[in-house]
Parts: structure tokens; sequence; C-alpha cells
């Protein structure tokens, strides 16, 4: 099943990708960006239970989506560049087995122990 899951998440990579190539942004910013969402993880610096409730928000598709649709729908480029990157590098993340953090500790998410 796992296999099955990443190769889901890489679908999902590679549409993030393609919604990038229609905006009007320099293909350098993709890759200078795509790593900004772990920034969040500086949570952990306050606890498990902020580190958690931070990279849960910048990790959730959900919100990468409705950043996207808000963009789109107020024809506002940034705000659909937010949405692209955040919604890439979840999946990005995903398919490297690092999902949505329980607070008992960073290496506890919904895709199970990382490490194990």
């Amino acid at each position: 099943m796992k296999t099955v899951i990443k190769l889901e998440e890489l679908g999902l990579f590679v549409l993030g990708i393609y919604l990038f190539s229609l905006l009007h942004y320099q293909w350098w910013w993709f890759l200078v960006l795509i790593l900004a969402p772990d920034l969040s993880m500086l949570g952990y610096a306050f606890g498990n239970k902020s580190g958690a409730f931070f990279y849960n928000l910048f990790h959730h598709k959900g919100i990468a989506v409705l950043l996207y649709i808000i963009g789109c729908y107020l024809e506002i480029e940034i705000v659909e560049l937010i949405g692209i990157i955040l919604f890439s590098h979840s999946a990005m993340d995903r398919i490297f087995g690092y999902g949505l953090k329980y607070e008992k500790g960073f290496k506890y998410t919904h895709l199970g122990e990382i490490g194990k």
C-alpha cells in the first residue's frame, strides 16, 4: 500500500509543477520556495504542541488548495503561488513518508512513525 500512496503523492507533486508552470514566475522560484514550508518546524522550539500545530498548518493540503482557489478567484498570483508551493511541498514530504504531526513528537505522523 505504501507504494500506491507514494505514487499518488508523486502525481500530486507533478500536478503542482504543472500549476506552477501556468504562473508568470521563473522556474528558479519553485526551486527556491519548495522547502520554505519547512520553516514551520521552528514551532518545535516552543514545544511539541506548538510544533505540531505550525507544521500541520503549513503542510495541510486543504489549506493549500483553499489558498490557490482564493488566489485564482481574486486574480492574485502571489496567493496562487503560495498555495501551489504549500501543496507541492506537502506532496513531496509525503513521498518521503513525512506526514502531518501528532502532538507527542515530531517523528509521530499520520503516515506512521518516522524512522521505523
